[in-house]
């Protein structure tokens, strides 16, 4: 169980999430995409929040400015989290467009008021957990997903529960966070995607007016 909570850190690090909620959504959305599209997209929002974010992770390393990947100063975030919020820009006005891909727009909308949002709070010195951020994020927009197309994707849904519980033990076991940091990030996560969710379906019903 040690271990267990050892490796949810890594395997549940909210660097893996944007991917995995565009994953997700190609893979499974009741709608066709070509499947050169759908690889290009994958690998451009890949570069972008997974690979380019650990080559600046490494150089702020390399600086001074980052003891480990979990940034666990306050501090450490600011520029880690600009940066991100820089590159969540880039993906929403060069790789994805709210026409073709209205739900992972949004979706992605989500991530960078969450990501505001930290950044917003390390100049208060306030600590939301990032891990807690990420996941409960990717759970409200895979219910949402699952919502708008009537879709019952219920393993995936109580996968992403235990998940987030599992996250939050391990945070807590690796005395990263209080439990106020583990619900501050929770709530982070989670509203952001639950308002851009309710403009889908505003936008959704009034689509169907016209």
């Amino acid at each position: 169980m040690k271990i267990l909570l050892k490796l949810a850190s890594y395997f549940f690090h909210p660097l893996w999430m944007p991917f995995l909620g565009s994953l997700f959504y190609f893979l499974l959305i009741p709608r066709y995409f070509p499947e050169e599209i759908v690889k290009a997209k994958l690998l451009a929002i890949a570069i972008i929040t997974i690979f380019i974010p650990i080559v600046f992770y490494f150089l702020l390393k390399n600086l001074g400015k980052a003891s480990n990947i979990f940034l666990e100063n306050v501090n450490e975030r600011r520029w880690p989290l600009f940066f991100f919020i820089l590159l969540s820009f880039m993906v929403l006005h060069q790789i994805l467009n709210i026409y073709n891909y209205p739900g992972l727009y949004y979706y992605f909308v989500g991530i960078l008021i969450s990501s505001l949002i930290t950044y917003l709070l390390t100049w208060f010195k306030l600590k939301a957990s990032l891990h807690m951020v990420g996941i409960s994020g990717l759970l409200m927009f895979v219910v949402g997903f699952c919502t708008y197309f009537h879709l019952y994707f219920i393993y995936t849904i109580s996968f992403l529960i235990i998940a987030t519980g599992l996250t939050a033990s391990s945070r807590l076991y690796n005395k990263a966070h209080t439990s106020w940091e583990l619900f501050l990030g929770f709530i982070i996560g989670v509203v952001p995607q639950l308002i851009v969710f309710n403009l889908w379906l505003r936008e959704y019903r009034m689509s169907d007016l016209f």
